[in-house]
């Protein structure tokens, strides 16, 4: 029998400690195939055409591929070639599989962009937000990246795995998985990783013991760094066996892993989802600008902790509002009045950010957010 913690107790001091858990899937995970097949696409059309507005929704299923959604620009682009390349860089090229880059069919549904969508966006001297809504942007002191621990070890944890696949250094993985990361907190402060769980994808020759002892021995240590200790309660492919993975088992589709792509539940989160949305959608932009103006609040050590909410009506340029939150971590007012010095308008997230450049394929998987070399994720302290 399993033996579980409580989910939170007091310890001698009084304080409370308590467990908190995020997953994170790998590149080959349906819903992540679908994710980087939209953004492949997204940015085909954005390196022939920086106006193009693109909306492009992915379902893949054993052999099938189908593209949906609308798209406005100047180029043509070969969304079937392209989605056919994006299949081959996750890995899926094995021909005796449903799913691989060569074999699957795919449908093209993609068509026009509505106008009355259009005229909201590039029928107005300002450029007006691209749909209605509300997003949310966070920052924590927890770690150098401004993330919360757990889903930032769950990413590396994904990401190592796919590096050790891709490198050869561990030539039986293959490339579905998810992985999940319990931290225990003592204050809001994180004391120690407590459990993690790995669920990886192998060929049908490798036995159970090999891939935890991989795990065990080889995985965890090279990717949690200082997090790693020998007390980890660890669930290694807890099945028991997965050979059989990605599209060819299972059904993807965009937009299924904002929890992943965000802070692991750590912070709340509108409800759009990123991947294949052009700036223009503010369910994109306005995430990834809120973000920025939460690190930018506790870089000025405003606030420890900081989640910033901003919502937009269709088609108009200003935000319906600005909301900062920060925990009892810091001045709450003070910390809002600084972030509404920040333009939210589109236009000004979009000219700031240079999200007109072809940039999406590299914010698909191991997270939106947390990754030094996109522009929202600056560590410079500006207003």
């Amino acid at each position: 029998m399993i033996k579980h913690s409580k989910s939170s107790v007091r310890n001698v001091a009084g304080n409370t400690t308590h467990e908190f858990t995020s997953e994170s899937v790998t590149e080959g995970h349906p819903d992540k195939v679908c994710d980087y097949i939209a953004d492949s696409i997204l940015d085909a059309y954005l390196a022939k055409d920086q106006e193009s507005h693109v909306a492009c929704e992915v379902l893949c299923k054993a052999n099938q591929v189908i593209l949906a959604g609308e798209i406005k620009s100047t180029s043509q682009v070969d969304v079937e070639r392209i989605t056919r390349e994006a299949i081959r860089e996750i890995g899926y090229t094995d021909p005796t599989e449903p799913f691989n880059a060569d074999g699957v069919q795919i449908t093209n549904l993609l068509g026009q962009q509505c106008p009355q969508i259009d005229q909201g966006v590039s029928g107005k001297a300002e450029q007006g937000a691209g749909d209605q809504g509300l997003m949310f942007g966070f920052a924590t002191d927890q770690t150098p990246e401004l993330m919360p621990l757990p889903i930032l070890l769950a990413h590396r944890l994904s990401a190592g795995l796919a590096k050790d696949r891709k490198s050869q250094r561990v030539p039986w993985l293959r490339p579905d998985g998810k992985t999940q990361v319990t931290v225990r907190y003592d204050a809001d402060k994180p004391v120690e990783v407590s459990a993690v769980v790995v669920s990886t994808q192998h060929a049908s020759d490798v036995p159970h013991k090999a891939v935890e002892t991989y795990v065990r021995e080889q995985l965890l240590p090279n990717t949690l760094g200082d997090w790693h200790h020998d007390r980890i309660r660890l669930f290694v492919n807890p099945t028991g066996e997965f050979t059989i993975g990605g599209p060819s088992a299972d059904c993807g589709v965009t937009g299924r892993k904002i929890i992943v792509d965000t802070y692991g539940g750590y912070a709340r989160h509108g409800g759009g989802a990123f991947s294949g949305k052009d700036a223009s959608k503010v369910d994109r932009s306005a995430a990834y600008f809120a973000r920025y103006v939460a690190r930018q609040i506790v870089k000025r050590r405003l606030a420890a902790r900081a989640e910033v909410q901003v919502s937009y009506a269709i088609g108009i340029a200003e935000p319906v509002s600005v909301f900062v939150e920060t925990f009892g971590t810091g001045d709450r007012v003070e910390a809002e009045r600084f972030a509404q010095t920040f333009d939210f308008r589109p236009a000004s997230i979009i000219s700031r950010l240079n999200l007109k450049d072809p940039i999406y394929k590299q914010t698909t998987n191991y997270g939106h957010f947390g990754k030094p070399f996109l522009a929202w994720e600056s560590t410079l302290v500006d207003s």
